[in-house]
Protein backbone atom coordinates (compact mmCIF):
# COMPACT_ATOMS: atom_id res chain seq x y z
CA UNK A 1 0.00 0.00 0.00
CA UNK A 2 2.79 2.41 0.94
CA UNK A 3 4.55 1.68 -2.32
CA UNK A 4 1.37 2.45 -4.27
CA UNK A 5 0.92 5.72 -2.42
CA UNK A 6 4.56 6.54 -3.07
CA UNK A 7 4.11 5.86 -6.81
CA UNK A 8 0.92 7.94 -6.97
CA UNK A 9 2.68 10.74 -5.11
CA UNK A 10 5.59 10.59 -7.52
CA UNK A 11 3.26 10.69 -10.55
CA UNK A 12 1.33 13.62 -9.09
CA UNK A 13 4.52 15.53 -8.41
CA UNK A 14 5.74 14.82 -11.95
CA UNK A 15 2.40 15.97 -13.37
CA UNK A 16 2.56 19.22 -11.40
CA UNK A 17 6.16 19.76 -12.46
CA UNK A 18 5.30 19.15 -16.10
CA UNK A 19 2.36 21.54 -15.88
CA UNK A 20 4.61 24.25 -14.44
CA UNK A 21 7.17 23.59 -17.17
CA UNK A 22 4.49 23.87 -19.85
CA UNK A 23 3.20 27.11 -18.32
CA UNK A 24 6.72 28.52 -18.14
CA UNK A 25 7.27 27.66 -21.81
CA UNK A 26 3.99 29.30 -22.79
CA UNK A 27 4.92 32.44 -20.88
CA UNK A 28 8.09 32.67 -22.96
CA UNK A 29 6.25 32.37 -26.26
CA UNK A 30 5.58 35.70 -28.01
CA UNK A 31 2.15 37.01 -28.86
CA UNK A 32 1.61 37.69 -32.55
CA UNK A 33 -0.63 40.41 -33.95
CA UNK A 34 -0.93 40.43 -37.74
CA UNK A 35 -2.83 43.38 -39.21
CA UNK A 36 -3.84 42.92 -42.85
CA UNK A 37 -5.46 45.49 -45.12
CA UNK A 38 -7.28 44.98 -48.41
CA UNK A 39 -6.03 46.72 -51.58
CA UNK A 40 -3.80 49.19 -49.71
CA UNK A 41 -1.30 50.78 -52.07
CA UNK A 42 2.44 51.20 -51.70
CA UNK A 43 1.99 54.97 -51.77
CA UNK A 44 -0.76 55.21 -49.14
CA UNK A 45 1.26 55.45 -45.90
CA UNK A 46 3.39 58.25 -44.55
CA UNK A 47 6.36 55.95 -43.96
CA UNK A 48 6.18 54.93 -47.64
CA UNK A 49 6.02 58.46 -48.99
CA UNK A 50 2.39 59.60 -48.72
CA UNK A 51 2.13 63.30 -47.87
CA UNK A 52 -1.66 63.64 -48.02
CA UNK A 53 -2.58 60.84 -45.61
CA UNK A 54 -1.51 60.93 -41.96
CA UNK A 55 -0.53 57.53 -40.55
CA UNK A 56 1.37 58.29 -37.32
CA UNK A 57 0.77 54.89 -35.70
CA UNK A 58 1.93 52.84 -38.68
CA UNK A 59 4.81 55.27 -39.10
CA UNK A 60 5.66 54.61 -35.45
CA UNK A 61 5.84 50.89 -36.18
CA UNK A 62 8.32 51.58 -38.99
CA UNK A 63 10.38 53.94 -36.81
CA UNK A 64 10.46 51.57 -33.83
CA UNK A 65 10.84 48.44 -35.92
CA UNK A 66 11.59 47.43 -39.49
CA UNK A 67 10.26 48.64 -42.83
CA UNK A 68 10.32 46.30 -45.83
CA UNK A 69 10.63 48.20 -49.11
CA UNK A 70 10.58 45.17 -51.43
CA UNK A 71 7.98 42.97 -49.78
CA UNK A 72 5.89 40.89 -52.20
CA UNK A 73 2.44 39.45 -51.73
CA UNK A 74 1.70 35.91 -52.90
CA UNK A 75 -0.63 37.26 -55.60
CA UNK A 76 -1.97 40.51 -57.09
CA UNK A 77 -5.52 39.48 -56.08
CA UNK A 78 -7.16 38.74 -52.78
CA UNK A 79 -7.98 35.08 -52.07
CA UNK A 80 -4.70 33.69 -53.40
CA UNK A 81 -2.68 36.23 -51.42
CA UNK A 82 -4.45 35.25 -48.18
CA UNK A 83 -3.94 31.55 -48.84
CA UNK A 84 -0.24 32.16 -49.40
CA UNK A 85 0.07 34.20 -46.21
CA UNK A 86 -1.62 31.65 -43.96
CA UNK A 87 0.11 28.54 -45.35
CA UNK A 88 3.51 29.75 -46.55
CA UNK A 89 2.74 28.13 -49.92
CA UNK A 90 2.29 29.45 -53.42
CA UNK A 91 -1.47 29.61 -53.89
CA UNK A 92 -1.15 27.85 -57.26
CA UNK A 93 -0.05 24.71 -55.37
CA UNK A 94 -3.50 24.74 -53.74
CA UNK A 95 -5.48 25.52 -56.88
CA UNK A 96 -6.31 28.96 -55.46
CA UNK A 97 -5.65 31.22 -58.43
CA UNK A 98 -8.63 33.57 -58.36
CA UNK A 99 -11.16 35.08 -55.97
CA UNK A 100 -13.87 33.10 -54.18
CA UNK A 101 -17.44 34.38 -54.47
CA UNK A 102 -20.52 34.23 -52.23
CA UNK A 103 -21.91 31.56 -54.56
CA UNK A 104 -18.68 29.52 -54.48
CA UNK A 105 -18.96 26.02 -53.07
CA UNK A 106 -15.18 25.76 -52.78
CA UNK A 107 -12.51 27.17 -50.50
CA UNK A 108 -9.04 26.54 -49.14
CA UNK A 109 -8.84 22.82 -48.33
CA UNK A 110 -9.05 22.02 -44.60
CA UNK A 111 -6.04 19.75 -45.19
CA UNK A 112 -3.87 22.82 -45.71
CA UNK A 113 -1.91 23.76 -42.59
CA UNK A 114 -2.14 27.39 -41.48
CA UNK A 115 0.13 29.18 -39.06
CA UNK A 116 -2.89 29.34 -36.72
CA UNK A 117 -2.85 25.54 -36.53
CA UNK A 118 0.88 25.54 -35.81
CA UNK A 119 0.47 28.08 -33.01
CA UNK A 120 -2.64 26.39 -31.58
CA UNK A 121 -0.63 23.19 -31.10
CA UNK A 122 1.79 25.25 -29.00
CA UNK A 123 -0.99 26.39 -26.68
CA UNK A 124 -1.89 29.67 -28.37
CA UNK A 125 -5.32 31.25 -28.26
CA UNK A 126 -6.10 32.14 -31.87
CA UNK A 127 -8.59 34.57 -33.35
CA UNK A 128 -9.31 36.08 -36.73
CA UNK A 129 -11.27 39.31 -36.93
CA UNK A 130 -12.35 40.66 -40.31
CA UNK A 131 -12.24 39.42 -43.87
CA UNK A 132 -11.61 35.70 -44.49
CA UNK A 133 -12.27 35.17 -48.22
CA UNK A 134 -11.08 31.56 -48.40
CA UNK A 135 -14.50 29.96 -48.63
CA UNK A 136 -17.66 30.66 -46.62
CA UNK A 137 -19.09 27.14 -46.46
CA UNK A 138 -18.63 25.85 -42.90
CA UNK A 139 -15.89 23.32 -43.74
CA UNK A 140 -13.73 26.16 -45.13
CA UNK A 141 -14.25 28.69 -42.34
CA UNK A 142 -11.55 29.73 -39.83
CA UNK A 143 -12.63 27.36 -37.04
CA UNK A 144 -11.55 24.50 -39.30
CA UNK A 145 -8.21 26.17 -39.99
CA UNK A 146 -6.78 26.54 -36.49
CA UNK A 147 -8.66 29.57 -35.20
CA UNK A 148 -10.58 29.42 -31.91
CA UNK A 149 -12.87 32.27 -32.86
CA UNK A 150 -13.94 34.33 -35.85
CA UNK A 151 -15.86 37.57 -36.29
CA UNK A 152 -16.17 39.36 -39.59
CA UNK A 153 -17.33 39.48 -43.20
CA UNK A 154 -16.39 36.18 -44.85
CA UNK A 155 -15.67 37.66 -48.31
CA UNK A 156 -15.16 41.02 -50.01
CA UNK A 157 -17.35 43.87 -48.88
CA UNK A 158 -18.54 44.61 -52.44
CA UNK A 159 -20.07 41.19 -52.94
CA UNK A 160 -23.73 40.27 -52.53
CA UNK A 161 -25.26 39.53 -49.12
CA UNK A 162 -22.62 41.10 -46.89
CA UNK A 163 -23.06 39.67 -43.38
CA UNK A 164 -21.16 39.45 -40.12
CA UNK A 165 -20.30 35.91 -39.07
CA UNK A 166 -19.55 34.99 -35.48
CA UNK A 167 -17.64 31.70 -35.56
CA UNK A 168 -19.77 29.59 -37.92
CA UNK A 169 -23.08 31.41 -37.49
CA UNK A 170 -24.56 34.62 -38.89
CA UNK A 171 -24.41 37.32 -36.25
CA UNK A 172 -26.01 40.09 -38.29
CA UNK A 173 -27.38 40.61 -41.80
CA UNK A 174 -27.43 44.36 -41.21
CA UNK A 175 -23.88 45.60 -41.78
CA UNK A 176 -23.26 49.34 -41.68
CA UNK A 177 -19.84 49.52 -43.29
CA UNK A 178 -19.24 53.02 -42.00
CA UNK A 179 -18.46 51.33 -38.70
CA UNK A 180 -16.76 48.14 -39.88
CA UNK A 181 -13.24 49.33 -39.00
CA UNK A 182 -14.41 50.37 -35.54
CA UNK A 183 -16.28 47.08 -35.06
CA UNK A 184 -13.22 45.04 -35.98
CA UNK A 185 -11.05 47.14 -33.68
CA UNK A 186 -13.39 46.65 -30.72
CA UNK A 187 -13.57 42.88 -31.30
CA UNK A 188 -9.77 42.75 -31.46
CA UNK A 189 -9.35 44.67 -28.21
CA UNK A 190 -11.84 42.36 -26.50
CA UNK A 191 -9.85 39.34 -27.67
CA UNK A 192 -6.58 40.76 -26.32
CA UNK A 193 -8.28 41.44 -22.98
CA UNK A 194 -9.63 37.91 -22.59
CA UNK A 195 -6.45 36.24 -23.92
CA UNK A 196 -4.25 37.58 -21.12
CA UNK A 197 -2.19 34.89 -19.41
CA UNK A 198 -1.68 32.71 -22.48
CA UNK A 199 0.17 33.43 -25.73
CA UNK A 200 -2.18 34.59 -28.45
CA UNK A 201 -2.43 35.09 -32.19
CA UNK A 202 -4.64 37.90 -33.45
CA UNK A 203 -5.15 38.04 -37.23
CA UNK A 204 -6.95 41.33 -37.87
CA UNK A 205 -7.93 41.46 -41.55
CA UNK A 206 -9.61 44.75 -42.43
CA UNK A 207 -12.09 44.85 -45.33
CA UNK A 208 -10.98 48.41 -46.05
CA UNK A 209 -9.84 50.06 -48.23
CA UNK A 210 -11.44 47.66 -50.74
CA UNK A 211 -14.34 49.38 -52.48
CA UNK A 212 -16.95 50.39 -51.55
CA UNK A 213 -15.04 52.47 -49.04
CA UNK A 214 -16.51 53.91 -45.86
CA UNK A 215 -15.23 55.88 -42.89
CA UNK A 216 -17.00 56.56 -39.64
CA UNK A 217 -18.28 60.09 -38.99
CA UNK A 218 -15.28 60.80 -36.77
CA UNK A 219 -12.92 60.34 -39.72
CA UNK A 220 -14.92 61.67 -42.65
CA UNK A 221 -13.13 64.72 -44.05
CA UNK A 222 -10.06 64.14 -41.87
CA UNK A 223 -7.48 63.63 -44.63
CA UNK A 224 -6.16 65.55 -47.60
CA UNK A 225 -7.01 62.73 -50.05
CA UNK A 226 -10.76 62.57 -49.85
CA UNK A 227 -12.70 59.59 -48.57
CA UNK A 228 -9.93 57.13 -49.43
CA UNK A 229 -7.49 59.01 -47.21
CA UNK A 230 -10.10 59.16 -44.45
CA UNK A 231 -10.41 55.36 -44.59
CA UNK A 232 -6.64 54.89 -44.26
CA UNK A 233 -6.46 57.33 -41.37
CA UNK A 234 -9.15 55.34 -39.57
CA UNK A 235 -7.17 52.13 -40.14
CA UNK A 236 -4.16 53.92 -38.67
CA UNK A 237 -6.31 54.87 -35.66
CA UNK A 238 -7.15 51.18 -35.31
CA UNK A 239 -3.45 50.29 -35.29
CA UNK A 240 -2.97 52.90 -32.58
CA UNK A 241 -5.73 51.37 -30.46
CA UNK A 242 -4.08 47.94 -30.71
CA UNK A 243 -0.70 49.37 -29.72
CA UNK A 244 -2.28 51.26 -26.83
CA UNK A 245 -4.00 48.11 -25.55
CA UNK A 246 -0.76 46.13 -25.71
CA UNK A 247 1.03 48.90 -23.80
CA UNK A 248 -1.69 49.06 -21.15
CA UNK A 249 -1.37 45.31 -20.55
CA UNK A 250 2.43 45.39 -20.50
CA UNK A 251 2.68 43.17 -23.58
CA UNK A 252 4.77 45.25 -25.99
CA UNK A 253 8.00 43.49 -25.08
CA UNK A 254 6.46 40.10 -25.76
CA UNK A 255 4.48 40.80 -28.92
CA UNK A 256 5.46 40.78 -32.58
CA UNK A 257 3.21 43.16 -34.54
CA UNK A 258 3.07 43.10 -38.34
CA UNK A 259 1.19 45.45 -40.67
CA UNK A 260 0.77 44.70 -44.38
CA UNK A 261 -1.61 44.49 -47.37
CA UNK A 262 -2.93 41.61 -49.45
CA UNK A 263 -2.03 43.20 -52.81
CA UNK A 264 -1.66 46.56 -54.51
CA UNK A 265 -4.28 49.29 -55.05
CA UNK A 266 -7.31 48.86 -57.29
CA UNK A 267 -6.40 51.66 -59.65
CA UNK A 268 -9.47 51.39 -61.89
CA UNK A 269 -11.44 52.74 -58.93
CA UNK A 270 -9.63 56.06 -59.40
CA UNK A 271 -9.86 58.25 -56.28
CA UNK A 272 -11.43 55.33 -54.36
CA UNK A 273 -8.60 53.00 -55.28
CA UNK A 274 -5.39 54.17 -53.65
CA UNK A 275 -1.91 54.81 -55.00
CA UNK A 276 1.02 52.59 -55.91
CA UNK A 277 3.36 55.53 -55.35
CA UNK A 278 6.43 55.20 -57.59
CA UNK A 279 5.51 51.66 -58.68
CA UNK A 280 3.96 50.58 -61.97
CA UNK A 281 0.31 49.46 -62.21
CA UNK A 282 -1.64 47.93 -59.30
CA UNK A 283 -3.96 45.12 -58.31
CA UNK A 284 -4.59 42.38 -60.93
CA UNK A 285 -1.20 42.90 -62.61
CA UNK A 286 2.25 41.48 -61.97
CA UNK A 287 4.11 44.74 -62.25
CA UNK A 288 5.46 45.80 -58.86
CA UNK A 289 2.45 47.99 -58.08
CA UNK A 290 0.26 44.89 -57.99
CA UNK A 291 2.34 42.72 -55.69
CA UNK A 292 4.80 44.91 -53.77
CA UNK A 293 3.00 45.88 -50.59
CA UNK A 294 3.83 48.28 -47.72
CA UNK A 295 4.96 46.15 -44.77
CA UNK A 296 6.31 47.03 -41.33
CA UNK A 297 6.96 45.01 -38.17
CA UNK A 298 7.88 45.88 -34.61
CA UNK A 299 8.72 44.04 -31.41
CA UNK A 300 10.01 46.22 -28.60
CA UNK A 301 13.41 45.07 -27.40
CA UNK A 302 13.70 42.37 -30.08
CA UNK A 303 13.67 44.20 -33.43
CA UNK A 304 16.16 47.05 -33.59
CA UNK A 305 14.36 50.33 -34.34
CA UNK A 306 14.72 52.17 -37.62
CA UNK A 307 15.70 49.21 -39.80
CA UNK A 308 14.98 49.28 -43.53
CA UNK A 309 15.21 46.00 -45.44
CA UNK A 310 15.50 46.59 -49.18
CA UNK A 311 15.91 43.04 -50.47
CA UNK A 312 13.23 40.54 -51.43
CA UNK A 313 10.86 39.15 -48.81
CA UNK A 314 7.39 37.69 -49.29
CA UNK A 315 4.07 37.27 -47.52
CA UNK A 316 4.67 33.51 -47.54
CA UNK A 317 7.71 34.01 -45.28
CA UNK A 318 5.62 34.60 -42.16
CA UNK A 319 4.63 30.93 -41.91
CA UNK A 320 8.18 29.55 -41.43
CA UNK A 321 9.09 32.63 -39.38
CA UNK A 322 6.29 31.96 -36.89
CA UNK A 323 7.28 28.27 -36.79
CA UNK A 324 10.82 29.30 -35.85
CA UNK A 325 9.61 31.76 -33.19
CA UNK A 326 7.63 29.13 -31.33
CA UNK A 327 9.97 26.18 -31.87
CA UNK A 328 7.58 24.30 -34.17
CA UNK A 329 8.71 21.98 -36.92
CA UNK A 330 7.91 23.10 -40.46
CA UNK A 331 5.67 20.48 -42.14
CA UNK A 332 7.72 18.12 -44.27
CA UNK A 333 4.85 16.48 -46.15
CA UNK A 334 4.30 19.47 -48.46
CA UNK A 335 6.26 22.20 -50.20
CA UNK A 336 6.65 25.36 -48.14
CA UNK A 337 7.73 28.25 -50.35
CA UNK A 338 8.32 30.90 -47.68
CA UNK A 339 11.67 31.52 -46.01
CA UNK A 340 12.32 32.20 -42.33
CA UNK A 341 12.77 35.95 -41.70
CA UNK A 342 14.25 35.60 -38.20
CA UNK A 343 17.73 36.68 -39.29
CA UNK A 344 16.25 39.77 -40.97
CA UNK A 345 14.08 40.71 -38.01
CA UNK A 346 16.41 40.03 -35.10
CA UNK A 347 19.97 39.87 -36.40
CA UNK A 348 20.13 42.58 -39.08
CA UNK A 349 20.80 39.66 -41.41
CA UNK A 350 19.62 38.53 -44.81
CA UNK A 351 16.78 36.34 -46.01
CA UNK A 352 17.74 33.04 -47.59
CA UNK A 353 16.81 32.92 -51.27
CA UNK A 354 16.28 35.71 -53.78
CA UNK A 355 13.83 34.43 -56.38
CA UNK A 356 10.10 34.83 -56.90
CA UNK A 357 7.63 33.65 -59.54
CA UNK A 358 4.90 36.12 -60.54
CA UNK A 359 1.48 34.62 -61.28
CA UNK A 360 -1.83 36.23 -62.18
CA UNK A 361 -4.52 33.58 -61.90
CA UNK A 362 -2.84 30.45 -63.29
CA UNK A 363 -0.86 32.50 -65.81
CA UNK A 364 2.86 32.61 -65.01
CA UNK A 365 3.94 36.07 -66.10
CA UNK A 366 7.30 36.93 -64.59
CA UNK A 367 10.28 36.05 -62.45
CA UNK A 368 12.62 37.82 -60.08
CA UNK A 369 16.17 36.81 -59.23
CA UNK A 370 18.02 39.19 -56.96
CA UNK A 371 17.66 42.70 -58.33
CA UNK A 372 16.56 41.52 -61.77
CA UNK A 373 13.04 40.90 -63.02
CA UNK A 374 11.87 39.49 -66.33
CA UNK A 375 8.29 39.57 -67.67
CA UNK A 376 6.86 37.45 -70.44
CA UNK A 377 5.13 39.15 -73.40
CA UNK A 378 1.60 40.31 -72.64
CA UNK A 379 -1.22 40.83 -75.15
CA UNK A 380 -2.61 43.76 -73.20
CA UNK A 381 -6.09 44.37 -71.78
CA UNK A 382 -8.64 46.80 -73.20
CA UNK A 383 -10.11 47.63 -69.79
CA UNK A 384 -13.42 46.94 -68.04
CA UNK A 385 -15.49 48.22 -65.18
CA UNK A 386 -13.39 46.27 -62.72
CA UNK A 387 -9.98 46.10 -64.38
CA UNK A 388 -7.98 48.95 -65.86
CA UNK A 389 -6.62 48.99 -69.39
CA UNK A 390 -2.98 48.02 -69.84
CA UNK A 391 -1.06 48.18 -73.07
CA UNK A 392 0.52 45.15 -74.70
CA UNK A 393 4.24 44.67 -74.21
CA UNK A 394 7.05 42.47 -75.46
CA UNK A 395 9.46 40.65 -73.15
CA UNK A 396 10.59 43.05 -70.41
CA UNK A 397 13.76 43.10 -68.31
CA UNK A 398 14.24 45.43 -65.35
CA UNK A 399 16.80 46.08 -62.67
CA UNK A 400 14.55 46.73 -59.68
CA UNK A 401 17.36 48.12 -57.55
CA UNK A 402 17.86 51.07 -59.89
CA UNK A 403 14.40 51.09 -61.47
CA UNK A 404 11.68 49.97 -59.02
CA UNK A 405 9.10 51.76 -61.17
CA UNK A 406 9.86 49.45 -64.11
CA UNK A 407 10.20 52.33 -66.53
CA UNK A 408 13.22 51.20 -68.59
CA UNK A 409 13.23 47.92 -70.51
CA UNK A 410 16.80 46.60 -70.56
CA UNK A 411 16.07 43.49 -72.64
CA UNK A 412 17.66 44.64 -75.92
CA UNK A 413 20.85 45.99 -74.41
CA UNK A 414 21.34 42.98 -72.10
CA UNK A 415 20.68 39.90 -74.26
CA UNK A 416 22.87 37.62 -72.13
CA UNK A 417 21.16 38.66 -68.89
CA UNK A 418 17.76 38.27 -70.56
CA UNK A 419 18.62 34.74 -71.75
CA UNK A 420 19.90 33.84 -68.27
CA UNK A 421 16.71 35.12 -66.63
CA UNK A 422 14.46 33.30 -69.09
CA UNK A 423 16.30 30.03 -68.46
CA UNK A 424 16.13 30.52 -64.70
CA UNK A 425 12.39 31.32 -64.88
CA UNK A 426 11.61 28.25 -66.98
CA UNK A 427 13.62 26.08 -64.57
CA UNK A 428 11.78 27.50 -61.55
CA UNK A 429 8.43 26.76 -63.21
CA UNK A 430 9.59 23.26 -64.08
CA UNK A 431 10.66 22.62 -60.50
CA UNK A 432 7.16 23.46 -59.28
CA UNK A 433 5.90 20.39 -61.06
CA UNK A 434 2.29 19.88 -62.16
CA UNK A 435 -0.20 22.20 -60.48
CA UNK A 436 -3.84 21.37 -59.66
CA UNK A 437 -6.68 22.98 -61.63
CA UNK A 438 -8.11 26.20 -60.29
CA UNK A 439 -10.81 25.94 -57.64
CA UNK A 440 -12.40 29.09 -59.09
CA UNK A 441 -13.29 29.04 -62.76
CA UNK A 442 -13.87 32.73 -63.42
CA UNK A 443 -11.38 35.46 -62.63
CA UNK A 444 -11.29 39.20 -61.99
CA UNK A 445 -11.93 40.00 -65.65
CA UNK A 446 -15.51 38.90 -65.00
CA UNK A 447 -16.67 41.60 -62.60
CA UNK A 448 -20.39 41.03 -62.85
CA UNK A 449 -20.36 39.81 -59.24
CA UNK A 450 -19.29 43.16 -57.88
CA UNK A 451 -22.14 45.11 -56.32
CA UNK A 452 -21.00 48.60 -55.46
CA UNK A 453 -22.96 50.12 -52.67
CA UNK A 454 -21.87 53.72 -53.21
CA UNK A 455 -23.80 55.61 -55.88
CA UNK A 456 -20.61 56.69 -57.64
CA UNK A 457 -19.93 53.11 -58.74
CA UNK A 458 -23.47 51.97 -59.57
Amino acid sequence: MRSLLWIFGLLFAFSCSQKKADEALQNQLPNIVFIFTDDLGYGDLGCFGATDIATPNIDRMAAEGIKFTSFLSASPVCSPSRAGLLTGRMPQRMGINAVFFPESLTGMAPEEITFAEILKEKGYQTAVVGKWHLGHMEKYLPLNQGFDSYYGIPYSNDMASVVYLKDNEIDSISVNQRFTTQTYTQKSLEFIDQAAGKPFLLYLAHNMPHVPIYASPEFEGSSQRGLYGDVIQEIDWSVGEILKKLEEKGLMENTLIVFSSDNGPWLVMEDHGGSAGPLREGKQFTFEGGVRVPTVAMWKGKIDPGQVYEDLATQMDWFPTFCKLVGAEIPKDRAIDGKDLSAVLFENGMREGDEYLYYMLSDQRGYRLGDWKVKRPFAGFAGSRGMKAVEAHDTLLFNLKTDPGETTNLAKENPEKLAQMMRAMDLAVQQLGPLPPSLVVRGPQDNSHYIYLDSKRK
